[in-house]
């Protein structure tokens, strides 16, 4: 069933009117998050903390659908103050994996709904990965990270 809205957080203001679809990256490659598509959450937390850990500052993050909190930030730390939380009709919107969680759209998606956000007001939404999870990412990924 189709939750009566959806949310989909940015750390940008969108240009226009429209959510265009974007190419979507995961080092998982897993395929419900590659799509060329407009994401968002039925969850309006999840999709806040989406926004935080795709600010300017953070380097390398990730999200857990499951966790409290749901963002791990392994990389840098917001250093933007605002977000935007855009709240979406669910008329194109089609599930896309994470336990009902996800939906994508194809299409763009006009938001009923726009709000500015203080990033300071949400960090209890994300936090710093600890040095364990750290290091299991750097292994799983096989990944350099960059220096700061």
């Amino acid at each position: 069933m189709k939750p009566k809205y959806l949310y989909h957080g940015s750390p940008k203001k969108i240009v226009g009117n429209e959510l265009i679809p974007h190419q979507a990256h995961d080092l998982g490659k897993r395929p419900e998050n590659l799509y060329k598509a407009v994401y968002a959450t039925s969850e309006r937390k999840l999709a806040i903390a989406m926004a935080i850990i795709s600010s300017k500052g953070v380097i390398y993050s990730s999200l857990r659908f499951s966790g409290n909190p749901p963002g791990i930030i392994y990389q840098g730390w917001p250093e933007q103050e605002k977000i935007y939380l855009y709240t979406l009709p669910v008329d194109t919107f089609q599930p896309s994996g994470h336990g009902g969680k996800q939906w994508v759209s194809f299409q763009p998606v006009q938001p009923v709904k726009v709000e500015e956000l203080l990033i300071k007001d949400y960090l209890y939404l994300v936090r710093q990965a600890t040095r364990e999870e750290f290091e299991h990412w750097i292994k799983k990924y096989n990944f350099l990270f960059r220096q700061t």
